[in-house]
């Protein structure tokens, strides 16, 4: 059985649109499609306010065009109209609130975990609907349990309360950033992708030509994606993404360089300090740990600590970041 990955906000209109061209691509029983988390308006504030309020703000506008930026919010919104009346959304078409969704996708994920997709679609249905045809507010906690029993999901006051799905829905928004997930929707097969709401036809061609990902061990995965997101400047997530494996594995070298690094890219020297020099008394040859180590003391301004390292570093490989590194510290320490 192949999966489809849908990464999606419920404030996209492009992913209600896109939903129903993968309801019409008719995969059947074959093929499993699971909804993942995507915000495109991540800063949207807890308590929603209304939609044309919040054009009038450049920041907020700016988020809300993310579906379709090279369009102005009047022009998407005329398309988009145009779009859904073709695909028989309605018949009355949009958004009226800015809610920030996350409590929404923590409800979709719980959806998933008790009842599969086909649960976790009808509840994917019932919040685009309700927000798009129904001026519903999906940032108000009493309207997400509403909508989630109508759907056949009950029990999500108690879960919503209680902070049920935080943890898998933040999990699912950084693996999302480190698999590159950049828009909504995009639907993902094992290594292949498209973005936009695509026609039934090319959602068909891509879960037919798709090559399945190699299965992996979670700690695997998870050092990978803590490599792409340091690589996409977020040590923070990387950091967190790497929190089970340094529960579970704090000993293994590769997961404490991958969190020495996090610790340096996030200011958080003491820890990265610490980190590496533990890693240097394992393997004093470790000339990349030697280098990072003569970066942490270069950056807490103790620039005759740092040269030994640095030089070292530059001793044991040609790196021009590791001999750059040594004559700037080298000039300010005044040798």
């Amino acid at each position: 059985m192949k999966r489809i990955e849908v990464w999606a906000d419920m404030v996209c209109a492009w992913a209600y649109i896109g939903r129903q061209r993968l309801e019409k691509a008719g995969f059947g029983e074959d093929v499993e499609v699971v909804w993942r988390p995507y915000q495109i308006d991540p800063m949207a504030p807890a308590e929603a306010e209304p939609l044309d309020a919040a054009l009038r703000d450049p920041v907020a506008e700016g988020a809300l065009r993310a579906c379709h930026p090279a369009l102005t919010p009047a022009e998407n919104r005329d398309r988009v109209a145009g779009v859904a009346a073709q695909e028989r959304l309605g018949p009355r078409w949009g958004a009226v609130w800015r809610p920030n969704t996350f409590d929404a996708h923590r409800v979709i994920a719980l959806a998933h975990e008790r009842g599969g997709p086909v649960l976790q679609d009808a509840v994917v249905e019932r919040l685009l609907r309700a927000h798009f045809t129904e001026a519903a507010n999906l940032g108000d906690h009493a309207t997400l349990v509403a909508l989630a029993t109508e759907a056949g999901l009950d029990g999500m006051s108690e879960a919503l309360a209680s902070g049920r799905g935080t943890a898998e829905v933040r999990f699912q928004l950084l693996r999302g950033k480190a698999i590159g997930i950049v828009t909504s929707p995009t639907f993902v097969v094992g290594g292949s992708a498209v973005s936009g709401a695509q026609p039934p036809e090319v959602l068909r061609d891509l879960v037919r030509h798709a090559v399945p990902e190699r299965e992996l061990p979670d700690e695997v995965r998870r050092l990978r994606h803590a490599e792409s997101l340091l690589d996409a400047r977020d040590p923070l997530g990387a950091l967190e993404m790497l929190r089970p494996l340094l529960d579970g594995h704090g000993d293994d070298s590769a997961v404490r360089m991958l969190a020495a690094r996090a610790y340096f890219g996030s200011a958080q020297l003491g820890r990265a300090r610490e980190t590496l020099e533990s890693l240097l008394e394992r393997a004093p040859g470790d000339h990349y740990a030697r280098f990072l180590l003569g970066r942490t003391l270069e950056r807490s301004n103790r620039h005759a600590e740092a040269l030994p390292h640095l030089r070292l570093a530059a001793a044991m490989s040609p790196d021009p970041d590791y001999t750059g590194a040594l004559r700037r510290v080298a000039e300010r320490a005044g040798t």
